[in-house]
């Protein structure tokens, strides 16, 4: 970087102009939008800043921001999923404190290691696509996996042999059963994969020829890889409490044999062992967040950026999880938080926000249908305060506090037109626009969508822009318009169409004050 050229970022992060900034303060600007200084996107980053002392010049800037700048400047600019994040941590803090006086249910009996687990213990974690993370009480405390394991299972299942071979052995239907009922439907199927049988049958397709070691490692590196790099734990206690209360299980497994439900060739005994394990491998609410935001991202793990499932994958899930995750309690589920959620009887719930977030919330007591009772009314309250139910954006309003509902309904449409617009999403615009959002609005730092459109090179989406008449040289807090965004950036394409529209707009604005002067009368008239 010359010395007469100076990061916008840089800039905005040097308030007082003297040409230096704070090392604390940079790190202090990332806690604040919810990213953790372990994350693996800024390790570079945050390596170098603790190295050069306790103020950075410009220079230094550009040099050390080479990796993770993006997010940086996303961060400082509030442009992330939450661009609010200490609000919304406040909020949520606020759920949990009042979540935490619930001290109903009981612990799991039929597993005796679950029922020796401490029942106050409460922890809620969540982590956004842009890998923001919360973490409240007992989130870093390990428990085991038990059914919110299953849609792990079934979406291995789907990547390796896709959605027609695993459903030749698998519903998609809610049993209307007890999750571990003994019974199939009338193509002698499990369900669907959220229960017992179907995630029996998840199990068996997983690389049924490997050695049992090479398939529980499998297991654990995929888990590894939807946390973003944090190999899991494994309770052997749990795992032959697991084994030696099966009973249910293994008749299951013995009653898909004699239908031959199962793929030819299956071992029984080595795919409930297998089942078992991964029912036993260790977790915490900070990781299962993290999973569940692999899921809110597409299959892509936020903190890496890698791709762990396909889209497809998700979506089948997702789908399953909406209609089948929370036992026989489903349905209402669906109708009142109205989000993909799958429960375990060690009391976690895994729930998604598509496009926004992962959620994780554990509390061991559980009610008569074996979900976490702190845990429903925890995801109860999220969706009374958020947008999160699946159907929300049919609704104008929310039950919000009025004080803050006008606030916080446009400031929602306001981030969703930036973002939108940095993403080139067009249908999310032209959605905003029908509900009679203004494409003009600025977020914290005065940067429109058009700022954002043309930063980022996406001409059809500045063109769409222009069509609804915004502004075409608005300038953000550091005196930045569209067109030098797109210039900066090297978007000639775009710098050329927001110029050309600017000379037209001129032409178009003269001519009408020269018809408006010609069209007077005149005074002798």
């Amino acid at each position: 970087m010359s010395a007469n050229v100076v990061h916008p970022v840089f800039r905005a992060l040097d308030e007082t102009g003297g040409g230096k900034v704070s090392v604390t303060e940079i790190l202090s600007r990332l806690d604040q939008a919810g990213l953790p200084n372990d994350d693996p996107r800024l390790a570079a980053l945050t390596d170098g800043l603790r190295r050069n002392g306790s103020e950075i010049d410009g220079a230094t800037f550009d040099r050390l921001s080479q990796s993770g700048r993006r997010l940086l400047e996303r961060a400082v600019r509030q442009e992330l999923v939450l661009p609010s994040f200490g609000d919304f941590s406040a909020t949520v803090s606020r759920i949990y404190e009042a979540t935490l006086r619930n001290e109903g249910g009981a612990l799991a009996q039929y597993i005796p290691q679950l029922a020796r687990v401490d029942p106050d213990q409460f922890g809620v974690a969540v982590c956004t696509i842009d890998g923001q993370r919360l973490s409240l009480g007992d989130a870093a405390e390990p428990f085991s996996f038990q059914s919110s394991c299953k849609p792990l299972l079934y979406s291995a299942a789907l990547e390796l042999h896709g959605e027609a071979r695993v459903h030749d052995h698998i519903g998609r239907e809610p049993s209307g059963q007890s999750f571990n009922e003994l019974t199939l439907n009338k193509a002698s199927r499990p369900h669907n994969p959220m229960i017992n049988a179907g995630a029996i049958m998840s199990t068996s397709l997983l690389h049924a020829d490997w050695p049992m070691a090479d398939r529980f490692d499998y297991l654990t590196s995929l888990i590894g890889n939807l946390t973003g790099g944090r190999r899991p734990g494994f309770n052997n206690a749990i795992y032959h409490s697991e084994r030696e209360t099966a009973d249910r299980n293994f008749a299951l497994a013995h009653y898909m044999r004699e239908v031959r439900a199962f793929p030819e060739g299956t071992d029984i005994l080595a795919t409930l062992d297998l089942y078992f394990a991964a029912c036993s491998i260790e977790t915490t609410a900070q990781q299962m967040a993290t999973i569940a935001a692999t899921y809110a991202n597409g299959g892509v793990c936020p903190p890496t950026g890698e791709r762990v499932f396909s889209g497809d994958t998700v979506k089948n899930c997702l789908s399953m999880m909406n209609a089948c995750g929370m036992y026989d309690y489903s349905g209402e589920f669906a109708f009142r938080v109205g989000m993909p959620a799958k429960s375990g009887v060690c009391g976690a719930i895994m729930a998604v926000v598509p496009n926004v977030m992962g959620i994780a919330v554990w509390s061991p007591h559980i009610d008569q249908n074996g979900n976490s009772v702190r845990g429903v009314e925890f995801l109860h309250r999220l969706v009374e305060t958020f947008n999160f139910h699946n159907y929300d954006s049919l609704v104008e309003t929310r039950k919000l506090d009025p004080r803050h509902r006008r606030k916080t309904i446009e400031s929602n449409a306001t981030f969703s037109a930036i973002h939108a617009a940095s993403c080139g999403d067009i249908d999310e615009l032209k959605r905003l626009v029908a509900y009679g959002h203004t494409m003009d609005s600025a977020d914290y730092d005065g940067r429109t969508p058009l700022h954002l459109a043309a930063a980022e090179g996406h001409d059809t989406a500045v063109a769409f822009l222009i069509r609804q008449g915004v502004d075409l040289a608005p300038e953000d807090r550091w005196g930045n318009t569209p067109i030098e965004d797109a210039k900066r950036h090297g978007h000639r394409t775009v710098a050329a169409l927001i110029r050309r529209e600017s000379g037209e707009a001129s032409s178009r604005q003269s001519s009408d004050r020269e018809n408006a002067s010609t069209s007077k009368p005149s005074k002798a008239a």
